[in-house]
C-alpha cells in the first residue's frame, strides 16, 4: 500500500516566506540570477500583500554584500535581514523570531541561493523541526545547473514540496473571490521568466510532454 502524505493547507495565516542570501557578490556567478531575483521579488510582494511573515538572511554580508536591489527589499523597511555565517537560515535568531512572534507558522515557502548549499541546508533544518517546506524551483539557483537540479531532487527526497512561483501565489489566494486576488493576478500577468528548468525536467522526476 502506498503511503499518503498529508499536506498542510498553504494559506497566509500559517505560512512564512524565507529568502536566502540573494546578495550582490553572488549575482554574477549564479545561473539565471536575474530570473531568480524576479521570481523572489514576486513572492516577496505576495507575502507583504497577504501579511505573511518574511525571513531574509545574508551570508557574511561584510564580504558578500547585501540583498540585491532588484528584490525590492527597500520598499519594506520593516524587514531586517538576519546576518549569518552558517549555511542554514535557521540560526537561533530566526528560530526565536518564528517561535515568539509567529508560532502558528506551519508552512515555509523558500527562494534563494545556492540551491545545493544554503537552501538545501535550510530545508533540511526546517523539515527536521516539523515544518512543511515548499521549494520554489524558479526562485532558487546555484552556480551550476548540475548542483541546482540535483539539489531539487535531494530536497524532494527529504520531504520538501517542489513547486513554482505561480503555483504558490495562486495557492495562497485559493479563490477568485479573495479580496487580494486582482492585486496578485497583476504580479503573474506576465509569466515568470525562463530560468533554464525546461530542459532539466527529468531531474525533477517529470517527463516532458
Amino acid at each position: 500500500m502506498s503511503a499518503i502524505c498529508k499536506l498542510k493547507q498553504l494559506v497566509p495565516r500559517n505560512t512564512a516566506f524565507f529568502l536566502c542570501d540573494m546578495q550582490e557578490k553572488f549575482a554574477p556567478s549564479i545561473q539565471y540570477f536575474p530570473a531568480i531575483a524576479n521570481v523572489a521579488s514576486r513572492i516577496l510582494k505576495t507575502s507583504k500583500i497577504l501579511k505573511m511573515p518574511v525571513v531574509v538572511t545574508e551570508q557574511n554580508p561584510k564580504g558578500l554584500g547585501h540583498t540585491v536591489s532588484e528584490i525590492g527589499l527597500a520598499d519594506y523597511p520593516d524587514i531586517k535581514p538576519f546576518q549569518k555565517t552558517q549555511f542554514s537560515m535557521l540560526i537561533p535568531e530566526v528560530q526565536d523570531f518564528l517561535k515568539k512572534e509567529h508560532p502558528y507558522v506551519e508552512n515555509i515557502v523558500i527562494c534563494g541561493i545556492e540551491s545545493h548549499v544554503c537552501v538545501q541546508c535550510t530545508v533540511h533544518s526546517l523539515i527536521n523541526r516539523g515544518y512543511d517546506v515548499h521549494v520554489v524551483v524558479d526562485g532558487c539557483s546555484s552556480r551550476t545547473m548540475v548542483d541546482r537540479m540535483y539539489s531539487f531532487q535531494k530536497m524532494k527526497a527529504m520531504g520538501a514540496w517542489i513547486t513554482t512561483s505561480e503555483s504558490v501565489i495562486l495557492g495562497l489566494v485559493g479563490d477568485y473571490t479573495h479580496p487580494n486576488f486582482k492585486e496578485l493576478q497583476r504580479l503573474i500577468r506576465e509569466p515568470a521568466p525562463d530560468s533554464g528548468l525546461l530542459s532539466h525536467l527529468p531531474h525533477l522526476g517529470i517527463s516532458k510532454i
